[in-house]
């Protein structure tokens, strides 16, 4: 289903934006580094950058957050320019008061909730990773742990609860079918192919330039065997394993989620769009190198049933649609609300650079300081 709504109050804040893949290209080797954050704390210390009633956020819980955006933006090839980080920064900020403001309001019930759908999310994260092993790798990319991610995003979850139970929104499944009914677009599934693919990158991970002459000479002449031993009948997933470079697939044994057209560099998608199901390609040359791709599978278009579920998933389309009007309805009652809770809580933004930040957000998107 095409949906570009966000949700109010993310789910995977900050560091596992890394973990989900990008479009349009090979998933790559992100240039993350923890260290920064670690490093200005152990200069600077970990001043308080927000006081309110019974709670405080301090710059280390801000740094971290914007850490994984910055790095999941490079994993996607991607610079953040100062300006585009200051609003991420004033955003953010929001996001951390908000949560922290509902969590003062949440019931039993509410935390029940959020352990609930924090389980669900980071089954899914780990399903999306691959494997405990990669997941903890990428996790480790953004100076994060397992467990802080899974305090994190219950914390997060816990909110969302409380704000939809505090909103008194609620959505029915004649809400779901009639949006299903009026928006028949979204839900028609383009053709699709899964594929595992081997890589050897013919550019340097961490700054994207081309390796050397005699490097890129050796990758090909290293992918032209590997192509032999695969056409020769050699488990293509012990191949992947064994020697790809692409950090996203390699411990899954190079198998990647299915794609559509559009999804993938030009040059991948067109051969794996026209190959045979079962057989293997020719070695295949993109921006990032030398690929070799086996195709699994083929699926022509469909329109897909609210029964259906999402890809690589259990989640059901008619659960996704209720979230989305959730969000939806949500979006139109939080920002007065949150407002009102900002407000008593004696919120107060301790760093001046940060508050300006914060004023001028709300200024360029016509609504109260406190609303993201």
């Amino acid at each position: 289903m095409k949906n570009s709504l966000k949700f109010f109050l993310p789910a995977a804040l900050g560091a596992a934006l890394i973990l989900v893949p990008g479009a349009r290209a090979v998933t790559s080797p992100a240039d993350t580094n923890s260290a920064p954050v670690n490093a200005m704390t152990a200069l600077f210390g970990d001043p308080a950058i927000v006081k309110g009633k019974s709670f405080e956020i301090k710059q280390s819980e801000l740094d971290e957050v914007v850490t994984g955006i910055k790095s999941a933006a490079a994993a996607h090839g991607e610079t953040l320019s100062p300006d585009q980080m200051t609003g991420i920064k004033a955003q953010m900020l929001n996001r951390l008061i908000q949560i922290q403001l509902l969590l003062q309001q949440s019931t039993d019930a509410d935390r029940v909730e959020g352990k609930k759908k924090a389980d669900a999310q980071l089954t899914a994260l780990l399903a999306r990773a691959g494997s405990q092993e990669a997941f903890d790798r990428q996790l480790k990319a953004v100076g994060m742990s397992s467990v802080e991610l899974r305090s994190k995003i219950t914390q997060e979850a816990t909110a969302t609860a409380t704000l939809t139970r505090s909103l008194g929104i609620t959505v029915t499944d004649a809400d779901v079918k009639q949006y299903y009914d009026a928006h028949p677009a979204d839900f028609e599934q383009p053709e699709t192919v899964r594929v595992q693919h081997l890589l050897l990158l013919t550019i340097n991970p961490a700054t994207r330039t081309p390796l050397s002459d005699d490097q890129i000479k050796a990758k090909r002449q290293k992918i032209d065997e590997l192509l032999k031993e695969a056409r020769a009948g050699k488990d293509f997933s012990n191949l992947a394993k064994e020697n790809s470079e692409d950090p996203g697939s390699k411990d899954k044994g190079g198998d990647l989620p299915p794609f559509s057209h559009g999804d993938m560099v030009p040059e991948f998608e067109a051969v794996a769009f026209a190959m045979q199901t079962n057989t293997v390609s020719d070695v295949v040359t993109t921006s990032y190198g030398y690929h070799i791709i086996k195709l699994l599978a083929k699926n022509p278009s469909k329109k897909l049933a609210l029964t259906d579920t999402l890809p690589q998933s259990d989640v059901t389309y008619a659960s996704r649609v209720m979230e989305m009007l959730m969000q939806q309805k949500t979006q139109k009652l939080a920002p007065g609300y949150l407002e009102s809770l900002k407000k008593t809580g004696d919120v107060e933004v301790l760093d001046a650079g940060l508050k300006a930040a914060i004023t001028a957000l709300a200024s360029a998107t016509n609504a109260p300081a406190g609303t993201p």
